[in-house]
């Protein structure tokens, strides 16, 4: 390989619902719409699309629409994740039979696993089904914090060839870039970090915002590719109170009301979330009106 498989604005996609159920011709309309924003790859059933609440048979629908609406246009990363690792495999086979690209898998949470246990759980995955996998360290959400001396020796293994870092610790990708020869990936799971994360050594971003402001974001990381600095502060200036007013309630409670206010899908997500507050409202209107996505 030759650089990273992975780099650049990389949508975490919502689940457009409707009726309780997932609404399939929102998701189609949405996928096509991301990629003809300039999104650089998509990813199904993650946090974001609120996989704990899917259903196995809605997450691999979920996936499969996507794989099939982005025929080959952009790379599709599936949400496989699980605190189970059995159900882990489950899901990551299912994802590499509908023809997802890689599979994305957060720490097992609630489990509160040791590092030896986090080692052994994508070890296990990783020999089971032969797909490349990005690791998802999110301490904020799983409790359980993948060391940079784990990620190293996760990485011997072939088809081990990245991390989403929701860390939000700015040191991580240097430290981890230190640790790891070769073409690790390494992707940003925090929107307001990105130019930071990218200038220690990060390749991309799995973005919220980009739900909302897909060709923004795409421009930010093509601009930062470029080398074009004051287009990548341009840019961020414009999207930074969004960043933020997306995640003052419950992601992806706010993006979802974003979502609505562009006709993108409903406002409507699934318990034991709830939809925003007036208030989150407001502040969200507000900064998309700062970004330009309303008037």
């Amino acid at each position: 390989m030759s650089g990273p498989m992975f780099s650049g604005s990389i949508t975490a996609l919502i689940t457009p619902f409707t009726n309780g159920k997932v609404d399939e011709e929102a998701f189609r309309k949405f996928v096509d719409w991301q990629i003809k924003q300039g999104t650089h790859a998509l990813v199904s059933c993650g946090t974001t699309g609120e996989s704990p609440t899917l259903s196995h048979g809605e997450d691999m629908r979920v996936t499969a629409i996507c794989v099939e609406v982005a025929d080959g246009r952009v790379p599709v990363i599936a949400g496989t994740g699980s605190n189970s690792t059995s159900e882990a495999i489950a899901l990551t086979r299912s994802a590499k039979e509908v023809g997802a690209d890689a599979a994305l898998i957060v720490t097992p949470y609630y489990n509160k696993p040791t590092q030896d246990g986090l080692y052994a759980h994508y070890k296990a995955i990783h020999d089971a089904v032969e797909i490349p996998i990005i690791l998802y360290n999110v301490p904020g959400r799983s409790i359980v914090d993948i060391s940079v001396e784990t990620m190293a020796r996760l990485a011997e293994l072939p088809n081990i060839i990245g991390v989403k870092d929701a860390t939000a610790d700015l040191k991580r990708p240097a430290l981890t870039r230190g640790a790891i020869d070769g073409d690790f990936c390494q992707l940003s799971g925090e929107d307001a970090t990105i130019v930071p994360f990218l200038a220690q050594g990060g390749h991309g971003c799995i973005s919220v915002t980009s739900n909302v402001a897909p060709a923004l974001c795409a421009n930010l990381h093509n601009a930062w590719k470029g080398g074009d600095l004051a287009e990548v502060a341009r840019i961020n200036d414009r999207l930074m109170p969004l960043h933020e007013a997306l995640f003052v309630e419950s992601s992806p409670g706010p993006v979802k009301y974003a979502a609505s206010r562009l006709g993108l899908c409903e406002n409507r997500v699934r318990l034991p979330l709830v939809t925003v507050s007036a208030s989150t409202e407001e502040r969200v209107r507000d900064a998309m009106v700062h970004a330009g996505l309303l008037n």
